[in-house]
């Protein structure tokens, strides 16, 4: 077995798939040959508002719940218990996905997918829908390249608490395909996109223009950035794509106040360079600065263990408490799990093993 490959059962294909207003269509396959999809998210804004316009009353009963006539159970002619059964090809409210891979040019872009849901006929630039490529299965090294509930999770805390994130200059570690970049872009003054990879990267930036209009009216700015955890410093070398100016590294240093990090900590090796990363940027930051992490708690057996645990997790909060501890004369951290509920404005499976963990971080 050469490579690990993530399938369908392990990625976030429920939330794809099951999307009532989701159209899912294969553009082309990457550099390495791998279906790209374009999903559309929409943003609910009012919940409750939705959840009574959506429909009201479930059959058999009123309004407002109450029964509406009286109750009987459906007998056939021998008294026996006749089951009313859904025709096969019965889809009310879920259209059918027909990914279709039209071909491999990397000329086609996702900008000709303008589509229009079945219902209401409404354009897909609004301004409550958002439109992601990414890929549904990929090997372990381009795990970035598909969509993780964390990013789904941390896009929620931006939009339940817009206030905090107003006109603030923010930076994401591991942004993969850039979901919670272009949510924090509807209110950061500058964002900073960054992750690594070319393909990864080239996917994340036309992820930002294809949600343009979230932003387009706006004088907010997102720029995507090469940011290698396993470096000591940032690449401005302009020959190599998506590389820093040095005005854009001093911006970064004297603006950022804000850190965000979607379900990056899979792995101890990257959990460990993702803190020295975390570190080394707060370390040089001008004004104190608060990160978000997102994790999700994963259960996997183990051999060392002989027993379901969840390693990469334990991992991720022993590097917490070492970074709640450190004393190097110079920084100091308070960290503490954002416990209070997060309101849900996207559509996907909200488990509870998804957590966000707040970082403060300033000099002493």
């Amino acid at each position: 077995m050469d490579k690990i490959i993530f399938r369908m059962d392990t990625v976030l294909s429920d939330v794809h798939l099951l999307l009532p207003n989701a159209r899912h269509l294969m553009t082309r396959l990457n550099t390495v040959g791998q279906p790209v999809f374009v999903s559309k998210f929409r943003i609910l804004w009012d919940v409750e508002e939705r959840e009574i316009d959506c429909g009201g009353s479930s059959p058999g009963r009123a309004a407002d719940g109450s029964p509406s006539g009286p109750s009987e159970v459906p007998l056939d002619d021998d008294g026996d218990l006749d089951v009313v059964r859904r025709p096969r090809d019965a889809s009310p409210d879920r259209e059918r996905v027909c990914p279709i891979i039209l071909n491999q040019a990397l000329g086609d872009s996702a900008d000709g997918c303008e589509e229009e849901d079945d219902e209401g006929g409404e354009d897909a630039t609004q301004c409550d829908v958002i439109r992601i490529e990414h890929t549904m299965a990929t090997p372990l090294e381009d795990v970035g390249k598909q969509i993780w509930r964390g990013a789904f999770l941390l896009a929620d805390l931006i939009l339940s608490r817009p206030a905090e994130f107003q006109g603030a200059t923010v930076l994401e570690l591991g942004a993969g395909t850039g979901l919670t970049s272009v949510v924090m872009a509807t209110q950061a003054k500058m964002m900073y996109c960054t992750d690594v990879g070319q393909d990864l990267l080239s996917m994340c930036e036309r992820n930002v223009t294809l949600n343009q209009h979230l932003i387009e009216d706006k004088v907010n700015e997102v720029k995507v950035r090469q940011l290698d955890w396993t470096g000591d410093d940032f690449c401005t070398d302009a020959e190599i794509p998506f590389s820093w100016t040095e005005e854009e590294v001093s911006d970064l240093h004297n603006e950022t106040s804000v850190i965000m990090a979607a379900d990056v900590c899979y792995d101890d090796d990257l959990t460990d360079a993702f803190f020295r990363t975390l570190y080394r940027i707060t370390s040089h930051l001008r004004n104190p600065s608060t990160a978000y992490v997102s994790i999700e708690k994963r259960l996997n057996f183990t051999l060392r263990e002989m027993d379901v645990a969840c390693e990469a997790y334990n991992h991720f909060r022993h590097c917490l408490d070492e970074l709640c501890d450190m004393d190097d004369g110079k920084m100091k951290y308070h960290v503490e799990q954002v416990l209070s509920p997060i309101p849900q404005f996207l559509q996907y499976e909200r488990v509870e093993q998804l957590e966000v963990w707040k970082i403060a971080a300033s000099q002493k």
